[in-house]
């Protein structure tokens, strides 16, 4: 059998020619690139690859930027919390702060442009009682309230770009690379710079055939503290791309000035966990267009000199928003991004508007895995597993790798696994692209951000796992690879343009006060009406954790008459629940050998039944997990948390089904064994059986016409089969 090339990028370095060459031939690879420190050898261009540079608008000039350090991009901080204990406070404002990240900002008046906030009785202390010095960093406030807290929101210069600065903490590089200052492209020096350094550019560089943008202009909000550890990072954070110069433009084209609170937001910084306020949605798009509207000049200039522009999804993305409305008017040939799952490989591979997409899989090759005595192989096939089940929904258009190639080529066993997982990912790639997957719901995901955010909810830093998040990101992880369509769509989505008729079943899933729940929003008198409605006439209801939870006229879950459940905060505990029992067997945990073995993940405390016609499926420790509730034609679901695993997403997929009404279709196109998955291409006439685990399964496979065939198969098998 011939072996297949293309659709994957490998990455290169100086001095590793014959082993780039080597690594192209057997991975099949159509591309190398470079790397944040790495540079490639003419020899390597001259291969028969496409080329790809990676390309630093904002920075890695520093030549430029320390001629007009006025220039340089900058942040709104918060000061740590200060008590008062007398009618004087000095507020060491940079205190936790890395000085080698950034500076306050002298050169704008502070009285004009900073803010001193009395975080007691939420007031803003007026300008002539507060005082800076600035020798020493420090805020004097003068009229204190004793104990009372205050403090200080700052503008600073961001003078080391934090991803160079983590590279360079993570490889050691030293005194030897300069600190990388990033500069702002609204700033007139800066923005005529950024033209004519691309023109240079792509004068300069002849073989390269991509532009890899990483990324354009501002990095998403990453502080890092005095011991130059991390401190803050939002990889959806604004914070980075705030100037003078950003907000006086901002008030003349949005009416109104925006205060440096509408960006500290508390401390909170306006975190994606935010339910976002009006005005951080206008100063959003604000930024978004502007990005749009500066982007597109560069894109310009690439296509002038006949290469293609990629952007990469990450470092400083802030303001693509590829889900966004500006997003196409950038005319990118392509977005590439790092793939932590099945959720990030969606995020990636369903943006519209490119000529193609590309996953970046892990581990990246840096020595932080790639050391002697540990095997980077573990990483990449969970990495590959993970994100494979989405690729069989839809697949990125190539694939490929980071960080040095010559730490990878010393793990033989390393190499040769990704030799198999280039292989089969082009399989899959040829038969499942362009093609629609057979689905038997459409389901919507519900919260503050909707499609702006699609494929993006609960995360924090990309890909990485919190104790607080994981409950939650299984439902997208379960998503990423099911047999269904998704849609997301936010509470002003539903209240202004009602629920798309398409839609089965809706999922809100978040913690109480979370963008992702909802907070205020389920006040709302046409939001709840119109979900009930919805369930009422046949659609499904699944809430996760605390859905449509706000203290309010006597419920805390707004939609309890849907889901047959409360959550008792103490307000109730005068009222006697009776409603107790479980049931013996049920629809969604067919699968499921014990329900009280069910992992919620950190799971909820204290939910209980409202009457008798809630099914209670899992009760334990005094409280509801999982029930279901009929209303009207349809149902409402509730789960108490949902991390992601092969019995977490056979539960789910029961859950939705159940919750709409159409448990009969259940087993069309399905498989009895959990760890085997089905997915089947009606206009190809193919299907395929796939073994998410690293043993041989045994399963009943039933097609399209539910009928039943037993199958065997090996570790890891796709097996594909004629329909």
């Amino acid at each position: 059998m011939t072996k297949k090339k293309g659709r994957v990028t490998l990455p290169s370095e100086n001095n590793f020619l014959y082993e780039t060459k080597e690594l192209l031939e057997r991975w099949g690879a159509d591309a190398i690139r470079d790397s944040d420190g790495t540079k490639l050898d003419e020899d390597v261009k001259d291969l028969d690859a496409k080329i790809y540079t990676t390309y630093f608008v904002a920075r890695n000039h520093n030549d430029f930027i320390e001629e007009h350090m006025e220039e340089v991009q900058q942040l709104y901080l918060m000061s740590q919390f200060n008590t008062a204990t007398s009618s004087e406070l000095t507020i060491d404002f940079m205190q936790g702060y890395f000085t080698e990240q950034i500076k306050p900002d002298y050169i704008h008046d502070p009285k004009e442009w900073w803010e001193v906030i009395d975080r007691t009785t939420a007031t803003v202390v007026d300008p002539k009682d507060w005082e800076v010095n600035q020798e020493n960093d420090t805020v004097t406030i003068h009229n204190a309230v004793a104990f009372h807290e205050y403090t200080v929101s700052f503008l600073v210069y961001k003078i080391w770009d934090p991803t160079q600065m983590y590279n360079h903490i993570t490889n050691n590089w030293g005194d030897s690379v300069a600190h990388d200052i990033p500069f702002d492209v609204r700033q007139p020096h800066s923005n005529k710079f950024m033209e004519d350094t691309l023109r240079e550019f792509c004068e300069n560089n002849p073989k390269t055939d991509v532009v890899r943008f990483t990324t354009f202009f501002y990095h998403f909000t990453l502080v890092f503290n005095d011991l130059a550890k991390e401190k803050f990072v939002d990889w959806f954070g604004y914070g980075a791309s705030v100037s003078p110069a950003a907000l006086i433009a901002f008030e003349k084209e949005k009416g109104y000035r925006l205060r440096p609170e509408d960006i500290v937001d508390q401390g909170y910084y306006n975190t994606a966990f935010r339910v976002p306020t009006k005005a951080y949605l206008d100063y959003v798009d604000f930024i978004s267009k502007f990005v749009a509207q500066e982007a597109k000049k560069l894109v310009d200039i690439v296509h002038e000199y006949g290469k293609e522009a990629m952007m990469f999804l990450g470092d400083n993305w802030i303001g693509t928003e590829p889900y966004g409305k500006y997003f196409h008017e950038i005319g990118l040939d392509a977005v590439v991004g790092s793939v932590g799952g099945g959720a990030t490989l969606r995020m990636i591979a369903d943006i519209p508007h490119v000529k193609y997409t590309e996953g970046r899989f892990l581990p990246y090759f840096f020595p932080d895995t790639f050391y002697e005595g540990n095997d980077p192989t573990i990483e990449a096939i969970e990495n590959w597993t993970t994100a494979r089940r989405a690729i069989m929904r839809n697949p990125v258009d190539r694939i490929g790798y980071g960080g040095y190639l010559s730490l990878a080529y010393k793990f033989p066993k390393f190499v040769d696994y990704i030799e198999q997982v280039t292989e089969e990912y082009r399989t899959i790639y040829d038969i499942v692209k362009g093609t629609k997957a057979y689905t038997g719901l459409k389901v919507a995901i519900l919260n503050a951000w909707g499609k702006l955010r699609t494929w993006q909810t609960h995360m924090v830093a990309h890909a990485l796992p919190y104790k607080q998040i994981y409950s939650y990101l299984g439902t997208l992880e379960i998503l990423s690879g099911a047999a269904v369509d998704v849609e997301f769509i936010s509470f002003d989505d539903v209240i202004q343009e009602g629920i798309p008729s398409d839609i089965d079943v809706i999922i809100n899933a978040g913690d109480a006060d979370t963008a992702f729940s909802g907070g205020e929003h389920w006040k709302n008198p046409a939001l709840v009406a119109a979900i009930r409605q919805f369930v009422y006439e046949g659609g499904g209801f699944v809430g996760v954790g605390d859905p449509s939870a706000y203290q309010h006229q006597g419920r805390y879950f707004q939609l309890a008459d849907v889901l047959g459940v409360d959550k008792e905060r103490g307000f109730a505990l005068s009222t006697d629940k009776y409603f107790t029992q479980a049931v013996e067997t049920h629809f969604i945990t067919e699968d499921i050998n014990n329900p009280n073995d069910i992992d919620f993940g950190e799971s909820m405390q204290n939910v209980y039944a409202l009457n008798e016609k809630t099914e209670i499926i899992e009760y334990s420790n005094g409280e509801i997990h999982l029930s279901a509730h009929p209303y009207g034609k349809g149902r409402g679901i509730y789960l108490a948390g949902i991390p992601y695993s092969a019995e977490n997403s056979r539960l789910l997929m029961r859950a939705l089904y159940y919750a709409t009404g159409k448990e009969a279709d259940f087993n069309t196109w399905q498989s009895s064994n959990i760890n085997v998955e089905v997915h089947v291409y009606p206009e190809k006439e193919l299907y395929a059986l796939v073994n998410n685990t690293n043993e041989r399964q045994e399963t009943t496979i039933f097609d399209g016409d539910q009928n039943a065939q037993q199958v065997t198969l090996a570790a890891n098998e796709i097996r594909w089969e004629k329909i």
